[in-house]
């Protein structure tokens, strides 16, 4: 199973700061809210952008991708690409 790595330069605690204890598609770094409909469609955008995705190995970007799905089924939120 894929395992998110701890990114340099990014303080955790920030996505808490600015979120709350919220879920995260990326819990190890606080990344990617996934708690609200609008938040699942922003990770999902944001996830998306090549500055952001090429941060994260390829099987990394499938996880995250695979929990803003579940996330947005949940919230019956419609994804595209």
């Amino acid at each position: 199973m894929a395992k998110i790595h701890r990114r340099e330069g990014i303080n955790p605690e920030e996505g808490i700061h600015k979120y709350g204890d919220v879920t995260f598609a990326d819990p190890v770094n606080n990344k990617y809210p996934i708690n609200t409909a609008e938040h699942v469609r922003a990770a999902w955008s944001y996830i998306h952008h090549k500055n952001d995705a090429d941060k994260y190995e390829p099987d990394e970007v499938a996880l995250i991708e695979k929990r803003i799905e579940e996330a947005a089924k949940k919230f019956g939120v419609h994804l595209t690409e």
